[in-house]
């Protein structure tokens, strides 16, 4: 078998490349990482989006200083209906009623049937005068309205028979009335009795999570978050400066960051269009 020749192609090797060795380039040194906040889009309309950076989390340490500014700035926003209802009255029936009421329900409805419904009856007695179907329609149109005044009334047998006809000053008393829960609760103790509570709805959590003051996934799991890292002094207004915050400007799709008076405090986590 004649032997095989492995000839070389002139200006060639044997992989194919050029003759020339061939110099490499020196390597250009790769960047370092840097680790940078998030930005976010801003535009107005006709426009092109901006990008614009955005602060630190907010920690137990720098909590006062946003809730300062929410504090100074929050005569201009329209408090939360039971925020005023509370700081008129003082009466913790009402304000329980009146919870119940808000729940799922737009503010304007419930400034409506709230003051239409304690003009009949403002005590659980009276309440028990009513009807349900009475109550109803009292209370139309507040979400749920037919539920929520067979709740109002069982409330008041319960208040009568097991309370005095008055409204219990521990959270775990009112928990375990129907239709009670952990929000309306903990409203009840911090606006009507002054006591430490952190009420949480929807802008609550929202609004903590957006903040990155907490990382949780529902209302209950927030309340339990912000009982840690919340210093005690602030859990009172936490919920009502909140609230009126998030009406007005912090709203749950494209937030007025524009207008806030916190922009440049805030994370903005999650937030992915600002207005």
């Amino acid at each position: 078998m004649a032997a095989m020749s492995f000839a070389k192609t002139p200006g060639r090797n044997r992989l194919g490349g050029s003759g020339r060795r061939k110099v490499d380039s020196p390597k250009k040194p790769v960047p370092s990482v840097v680790t940078r906040a998030p930005a976010i889009l801003t535009a107005k309309r006709g426009t092109a989006p901006s990008v614009q950076p955005v602060a630190r989390p907010v920690t137990r340490q720098t909590v006062a200083r946003v809730l300062r500014i929410l504090r100074n700035a929050a005569p201009q926003w329209n408090a939360p209906v039971l925020t005023l209802m509370a700081v008129e009255k003082r009466d913790p029936f009402l304000t329980l009623i009146g919870c119940i009421l808000s729940l799922r329900t737009r503010d304007e409805a419930t400034a409506v049937a709230a003051p239409r419904l304690f003009e009949r009856a403002d005590t659980p007695s009276r309440m028990l005068e009513l009807t349900p179907a009475e109550i109803e329609c009292l209370i139309y149109p507040v979400g749920f309205y037919r539920t929520k005044a067979r709740v109002i009334h069982q409330i008041c047998h319960e208040l009568i028979e097991r309370f005095g006809g008055r409204v219990p000053e521990r959270i775990e008393d009112l928990l375990s009335l129907k239709g009670v829960g952990r929000k309306t609760a903990n409203l009840v103790i911090t606006q009507a009795f002054g006591k430490p509570g952190i009420c949480v709805d929807t802008h609550v959590h929202r609004i903590s999570n957006r903040w990155g003051l907490v990382h949780t996934r529902s209302p209950s799991e927030s309340e339990q978050a912000l009982r840690e890292v919340l210093p005690r002094r602030y859990w009172i207004e936490y919920n009502s400066l909140l609230v009126a915050f998030g009406q007005t400007l912090c709203q749950p799709v494209s937030p007025w960051c524009s207008r806030c008076p916190i922009n440049h405090l805030c994370p903005r986590i999650g937030v992915v269009r600002c207005r």
